[in-house]
Formats: structure tokens, sequence, C-alpha cells
């Protein structure tokens, strides 16, 4: 007689058979997606560990950045000894904020990329202490008649007179920028006045500083990038490095991206605004973008913008295009040196790559290009479909597709995509059947689950292997 195992048996081989292959899918999805997997390493091999710079040219541009600078300011200016980066000694980094935004995005560079930079400064309109450092009212340079007569100042009387107990919902604002700015943002409209009186200021802290750096709060710069690139520039020289926009018929460095400025260049537009200030202040008066004022009087000062895309950055490292080809330049072999609109969490995030990357027990052995950052912080993550994602793709499908009823699906979004030969990924909404495919190929950002996101992964790995597997040595903007 034929026994038959007991139930319970039959219930767990059951459950056995079930859940191994799920288990195996799931551990074999997280190898694939792992930087050191197979299906990935023949991309991730191809790091620029110890690449060659480009070599130095006779117009201008010097292979050494010289020897280290003293600490040239008070106690308002930071020096952090505990930095190592051999170069960072010749720069002054000046992080502009305001009181409304602060206390939310200064702290988190404080913690993490200010630690590795010797010597900086907190420029605000309010002064006060954050996390023991004391911010420059960097407003008090301007005329006592323009700040009681020009209405941009009234949140500015109010917080010096009261403090920030006089602070108000209203004066935080709509945060959302049009085509004129955050215009409906007290604190955003009186930004504008910060950037002219903070080049004088910046100067004496460290007036012998061959390089100043200009950064926002929500920007972010990496300083190993920074270093390299510098050191292939003379100091010595007028210099105006920036990401390119324009307003009007004026060219001036974006804010955002942060901008670079030699020792001559501040030295020369101090001495201007020294000698045309009733003017330019009311210049800024009528102007909405002070970044914009500030190039305005680097070009009447004689001082042209150095158009520095790809290395200055506007935009979050997984919403960006490693891929871009603009100015006649690829980004693909270029170092990264700055990114923007960066949250706190985004600058935390950033900071452990960052570490982990330039290992700053030994920050000289590598740079980090378009090319690294897209291996290493971008493809792993793109490799498959992910629901409650959105990849930042922006061209829409024709509207009368985009009803559900009319048959647009997640498949025929990616059909569409796939007919497609430029597009690199698409962005499925299933609420509305609307449908979105790109050029490029970006990491992006969570989105609700009615959002799903996916990837040419095939054609991407063909353009990477088109624009190269290793770059043989990284491109400088000289």
């Amino acid at each position: 007689m034929q026994l038959q195992p007991p139930l319970h048996r039959l219930r767990s081989r059951t459950w056995i058979l079930v859940i191994a292959p799920i288990l195996s899918l799931g551990l074999l999805w997280s190898w694939l997606r792992r930087p050191d997997s197979l299906l990935l390493q023949q991309f991730l091999v191809a790091d620029s560990n110890n690449l060659p710079l480009a070599a130095a040219s006779d117009d201008g541009h010097a292979a050494s950045s010289g020897s280290a600078a003293g600490d040239g300011g008070g106690s308002s200016m930071m020096n952090n000894h505990n930095a190592n980066l051999p170069g960072m000694d010749d720069i002054l980094v000046i992080l502009k904020t305001g009181v409304t935004e602060a206390l939310g995005k200064v702290p988190v560079h404080l913690e993490t990329t200010f630690s590795s930079v010797p010597n900086f400064a907190i420029f605000s309109d309010y002064k006060e202490t954050i996390a023991g450092v004391e911010t420059h009212d960097v407003l008090s340079r301007i005329n006592e008649h323009v700040k009681r007569n020009i209405p941009e100042f009234e949140l500015y009387n109010r917080i010096h007179a009261q403090g920030r107990e006089a602070l108000t919902p209203a004066d935080y604002g709509d945060d959302s920028n049009g085509p004129f700015g955050r215009q409906n943002n007290p604190g955003w409209k009186l930004d504008k006045w910060k950037f002219l009186p903070m080049i004088p200021a910046a100067l004496e802290l460290k007036p012998d500083a061959k390089w100043f750096v200009f950064m926002e709060a929500d920007s972010y710069f990496l300083w190993p990038n920074l270093v390299a690139w510098l050191s292939q520039l003379d100091p010595q020289r007028d210099w105006y490095l920036g990401f390119p926009m324009q307003i009007g018929d004026i060219i001036f460095a974006y804010g955002g991206a942060g901008f670079v400025i030699s020792n001559p260049v501040m030295q020369k537009v101090s001495e201007y605004l020294a000698t045309n200030a009733a003017e330019l202040d009311e210049f800024t008066a009528s102007q909405w973008a002070g970044d914009c004022v500030l190039g305005k009087v680097f070009a009447d000062a004689g001082v042209g913008l150095n158009w520095s895309w790809p290395t200055l950055q506007n935009d979050k490292p997984w919403e960006l295009d490693h891929f871009a080809s603009i100015y006649d330049k690829r980004a693909w072999c270029y170092p990264l040196v700055s990114y923007h609109h960066m949250q706190p969490d985004d600058i935390r995030e950033m900071w452990e790559f960052d570490r982990d990357w330039f290992k700053l027990d030994d920050p000289t052995t590598k740079l980090l290009l378009y090319s690294d950052a897209f291996r290493r912080m971008i493809l792993p993550d793109i490799l498959s479909l992910r629901i409650g994602w959105d990849n930042g793709a922006k061209d829409e499908v024709a509207n009368e597709e985009r009803s559900p009823k009319l048959g647009l699906t997640l498949e025929g979004c990616g059909q569409r995509c796939a007919d497609d030969e430029n597009c690199l990924q698409y962005r499925y909404h299933e609420d509305d059947g609307s449908c979105f495919t790109s050029s490029a190929a970006m990491r992006g950002i969570a989105a609700p689950r009615t959002v799903k996101s996916n990837w040419m992964i095939d054609r991407i790995f063909d353009k990477m292997k088109t624009y190269g597997q290793r770059c043989t040595k990284a491109e400088f903007v000289l």
C-alpha cells in the first residue's frame, strides 16, 4: 500500500515551488543591477582613474595652481584646516543665501560639501549664526536711501528691526518659477541686490585668493574637479567662468550653476562698482535677475563671459542629459564641476557618491567625467520598467492618442518610443493615457504610482559604445 505524504508537507512543497522561482528572479535582478554585474561590467571598467589632463597651451593657460594662500580673513570666514585637497587653499567659496531659506538649506553644506573647503563664507541678507558659522549681511553695503525707498527691501527692514520672529508665511511666498523668476517670493526679489556688493565683500575677506567661487544654497560643487579645471588656467588673467544665460542683449553667468572669477577680475569689477554706485542702484532696481545685473557690470568693466558648459550645469545629476552636445562640445568626456536645484537630500546623496568616488585620503587620483557619472549613478537604475517613477521624458505624443479609450496603453507608449530610432526613454501616465518620449537617458525622480517610466536599454548601451567605452583624456573648458 502506497502511503500519502501528510497534507502539511504537500503544502510546504507547494510553497517552495512557488516561492523559489520568485526569490531566484529577485536575486538575479538585484545582481544585475549591481555596478559590478557582468551585464554592466563592460561599461563600468572604463572609469577615468588617473586620466591625463589636457595639455596646457601658450594662450594664458597654466599647468599649476601655485602655492597655497594665507587665511586672509576674520572669524566669519571659515578656515577648515581638516581639508586636504591640494589647490583649495587658493580659492574662496561664497555661498549666497537668504533669511527665508538659510536654516533649511545651509546646514547640509556645513555637514557635507564644505568639510573639504578650507576657506568659505556665507553671504545673506541677515546676520546670524548657523551651525556655528556666522553669516554676513552683504546688503549692509547697499545705500541706506535705497533700502528705505525700494519696496523690495520691506522684508529686509522688518527682519533687521524685529528679528526672525517678524517672518510670516507670506515671506516664504510662492516658490514656483515663472518666465521672470519667482515674482511672488519676497526673499527671491530681494536676492537680486546681493550680487553686486558680494564682489567687493568677498575680495576684502581674502584679497590674496587666486579664485573666487560663488554658489547658491541649492548648488553643488565637486571640488577635485574644480581644482583640476582651474589648474589649467592662469589665475593672473581675466576669467569670468559660468553657465551662459541671456536676457535681452546681456549674456551672463547663471547664478544657480555657480560661477568662478579670477582675482584680477574681482579687483577690476570692485573698482568699477565703487565709481558707479548710484547708477548701478538704479539699474538693479529696474531689473529682475541679479546675475544678469552682475553680467552687465562685468561687460561694462571690460570682462566678457567665458562660456563654461558643460563643466558648470544648471540641473540635478539625475535630471541631466549626459549624452548632450551643445556649443560644438560633447559632454561625455568633460569633468562635472557643478549641479543646481539640489535639495538637502540630493546633496546628501551626491556627497555619499562624491566621497566614495574621490576617496578623500588620496583626492588627486580621479576625475569624475560625465561618462563616469552616467555609468555609476544613472545606468544601474534605468535597466527596466519603474512604477511610481518620472524619468523626465518631455516630448508628448499626439493629443488625439492620449485617452486610454483610444487605446494608448503602456505598451503602446513603449511602441511609440521603439518606432522612433532616436528615442531612449518614455514615460506613461495611466490616469489619462498620456505618453512622453525623449532622446535623452535620465534617471528621474519618484512620482505617484500612476506614473511609469522605461528605457530603451539596448539603444543606450549602443550609444555608450559609440561615445566611447573610455575617455582617453579629460576635456576642459579653456
